[in-house]
């Protein structure tokens, strides 16, 4: 059961600057020290990798703030796959306008053709990786990865033409696979609906979802064929990112102003049945532990929201997928630390 997202009359909006505050005294303060000293301090540091950053944002204040030895806090990072939440929320804004359906089918031209099988591909599919197509992000046993192959390789110049060219391999809405090729193909839709090209999207980008929350670093990345890259490709601050996460947290209200239509936020957070648990839509359910959804990037990039707590939690760095599951129990550690709201404050 999704918990109602958490609207007080006081909330905080960091738009221009962050408040930075003592840890609250109802948080357990020296676990929270001990989950984030774990992750930067020498030899605990080996199970986790290399931390770069790690916010910790609580009723819309920063309570933590650490970098790893020479990062400098106004350099933007590498989001990797954490993009995949940001196109969620560039949808979502086409939605809001009216501009796109998530439940028609996928407006790709490419599949128009009488007999195709692919034209019964919604957005929605799409959104939450059911939709049958025949794509491997990367598998070590065989050695596919066309992920490389898509944004690397043969798919370089034109991603979206890249991902339209591929085969259904099963009846959507099915099965889960998880696909950066989806999410360039909802990138290229929203592209089209925008208008423009590259200058169009960066501008709708900017003025629409970065300007308003204060995500001033935000880079987001294109191809030759202009199609933002928005399965890997953008470029933020600690701060920044932390500053989406609350835009989540907060049912996508900004200022009391909605940037995301009612029900979006919670849409993203809701499980897909053949994700068994682990996957919304373009955000995963599996990172924080029980009622939070999260933002991921492959090298151990998180956007952790957890709407109980009234938190948000950013960590960036590069780790190795032995070194992930650390990161994310250490994650969870830190989830742990704050207590849920009691049950008459959820209504």
């Amino acid at each position: 059961m999704l918990l109602p997202q958490r609207q007080a009359q006081d909330d905080l909006w960091p738009t221009e600057g962050w408040i930075v505050s003592e840890v609250p005294p109802h948080i357990d303060a020296r676990r929270l020290a001990g989950a984030a000293e774990a992750m930067f301090v020498a030899p605990r540091t080996e199970p986790f990798g290399k931390t770069t950053a790690l916010l910790v944002v609580h009723g819309g204040r920063l309570v933590l703030e650490r970098y790893g030895d020479g990062v400098d806090p106004e350099a933007t990072q590498r989001s990797w796959s954490m993009a995949k939440s940001v196109t969620h929320a560039l949808v979502g804004l086409l939605i809001g306008d009216g501009g796109l359906d998530p439940t028609a089918a996928a407006p790709v031209p490419a599949w128009r053709s009488p007999g195709d099988p692919r034209a019964a591909i919604t957005l929605e599919h799409l959104l939450r990786m059911v939709d049958g197509l025949d794509f491997v992000e990367h598998d070590e046993a065989s050695g596919r990865a066309d992920v490389v192959e898509m944004l690397g390789g043969a798919g370089a110049a034109d991603a979206a033409c890249w991902a339209e060219s591929l085969r259904l391999a099963r009846p959507p809405g099915t099965v889960f696979n998880y696909s950066s090729a989806s999410t360039i193909l909802v990138a290229a839709i929203a592209g089209r609906a925008v208008g423009g090209g590259r200058a169009g999207m960066e501008d709708f980008l900017r003025r629409r979802l970065f300007a308003p929350i204060g995500m001033r670093s935000a880079r987001p990345r294109f191809d030759a064929a202009g199609t933002f890259l928005g399965s890997s490709y953008l470029f933020a601050t600690p701060r920044d990112f932390a500053r989406f996460g609350l835009l989540y947290l907060r049912d996508g209200v900004w200022e009391g102003r909605r940037l995301l239509p009612a029900g979006w936020v919670d849409a993203a957070r809701t499980e897909t049945p053949p994700s068994h648990g682990t996957y919304g839509a373009h955000w995963w359910l599996d990172a924080g532990g029980p009622d939070t959804f999260s933002a991921k990037g492959f090298q151990g990039q998180y956007i952790v929201v957890a709407p109980e707590r009234d938190l948000v939690i950013v960590r960036l760095g590069v780790s190795s997928e032995p070194q992930r599951v650390h990161v994310v129990e250490s994650l969870r550690e830190i989830v742990a630390t704050v207590p849920a709201r009691r049950r008459e404050e959820k209504s």
